[in-house]
């Protein structure tokens, strides 16, 4: 665990700070050439991926705020900023899924707004938030928080107690599960990097993303450490993470069928 990378005087880098803003411009400089083939004005692209950075720090700040709101009674104040938490779990009281959902929800009206194809800018970004997803992890592994429930396999991981996974687990071996999402973002990344390789109907990459991002959320989270804060109403059995990972693989699996039909019956123009 290396929360801190190095310090200068009074001022740190840390590690999940540094992957995420590396993540951020990673993803946008990919975006951006990603549109040129497409031929989308790589101005709206950048634009638009700006939008998404503010959306993901907002949306994952709110979700994390929603499922901790016992965190800050008497200091609601400490809601707004992003930076602060006393919980165990969230990496500065973020919570990435929110992130994700709001940046879904920003690209939809920027294209209504600009009148621009959703499909299209939804297959140039999609790729970019899998390797946010594998950066972003590998901070939250060397941060300690993120992580997993008790584990007897030969990875599994002993936080110290000074970490949010230490002070939980105090001395007992726990599953990575920052390592497994960072692996499956890779495994998403590198998936839709191939299969762009070939020419698609807009909105495939989008969709794919949607299936295999929900389904490896979805399942990672039955061995990743949940506070009873974290889950989702109504009595079932879930974590509300994987209710919006449910929501996701279906809308992704719905998305795909439709696109593929109406792609299958519109004749090639000759």
């Amino acid at each position: 665990m290396l929360p801190v990378l190095f310090k200068l005087g009074r001022f740190e880098i840390h590690a999940y700070g540094l992957l995420l803003a590396i993540s951020f411009l990673l993803g946008i400089y990919w975006a951006m050439s990603r549109a040129d083939r497409r031929g989308v004005d790589r101005n709206m692209v950048m634009d638009l991926s700006l939008i998404v950075v503010l959306c993901a720090i907002f949306g994952s700040r709110l979700l994390y705020v929603v499922t901790h709101l016992f965190e800050f009674k008497g200091r609601w104040l400490d809601t707004i900023n992003p930076f602060q938490s006393t919980g165990q779990i969230g990496i500065a009281g973020l919570s990435m899924l929110g992130g994700v959902v709001l940046s879904v929800i920003a690209i939809l009206i920027f294209c209504h707004v600009k009148k621009l194809s959703l499909l299209k800018l939804g297959d140039i970004l999609s790729p970019a938030f899998g390797l946010g997803i594998f950066l972003t992890r590998i901070g939250c592994f060397l941060n300690g928080c993120c992580f997993g429930q008790e584990c007897g396999l030969p990875w599994a991981v002993k936080f110290p107690l000074t970490s949010p996974a230490g002070s939980i687990f105090q001395g007992i071996a726990i599953h990575p599960t920052q390592l497994y999402a960072s692996l499956y973002g890779l495994l998403i990344t590198v998936i839709l990097f191939s299969l762009d390789k070939k020419e698609r109907f807009d909105g495939f990459i989008m969709s794919v993303f949607f299936i295999l991002y929900g389904v490896s959320r979805f399942l990672v989270e039955f061995i990743r450490y949940a506070e009873p804060s974290t889950m989702a109403p109504g009595g079932i059995a879930l974590t509300l993470n994987q209710v919006i990972s449910l929501v996701m693989v279906v809308s992704g699996m719905v998305l795909f069928i439709i696109l593929q039909r109406r792609s299958s019956s519109t004749p090639e123009s000759t």
